[in-house]
């Protein structure tokens, strides 16, 4: 599923996983809103447009996606990497309350 997109030259992300009709401009994104695309970032079917100056034509909304798509890629190319140090970290203690 899409959670970041370019259209008309505007960025826009799902601020609400129940509504995916519902895109909201990048420029109004939150704190909570990152925590949620973050959150949704760890599920398997995570898709966002590459960035593209040329098809971004507002600076502001490049400026934001740009920045949001470098960290989401650093995220998901390292995404299993993370998964497994925090299984290993807590593993210990997991195993102690089974």
């Amino acid at each position: 599923m899409k959670y970041l997109k370019i259209e008309d030259n505007k960025a826009f992300f799902i601020k609400d996983k129940a509504q995916p009709e519902d895109w909201t401009e990048i420029d109004k994104i939150e704190k909570e809103d990152l925590l949620k695309l973050l959150n949704f970032a760890t599920e398997v079917d995570f898709e966002m447009d590459d960035y593209d100056e040329i098809t971004l034509g507002h600076k502001a909304h490049q400026i934001i996606y740009k920045s949001l798509h470098e960290k989401l890629s650093t995220f998901l190319s390292n995404k299993d990497r993370f998964k497994d140090q925090t299984e290993s970290l807590y593993k210990e203690e997991l195993e102690k309350y089974q």
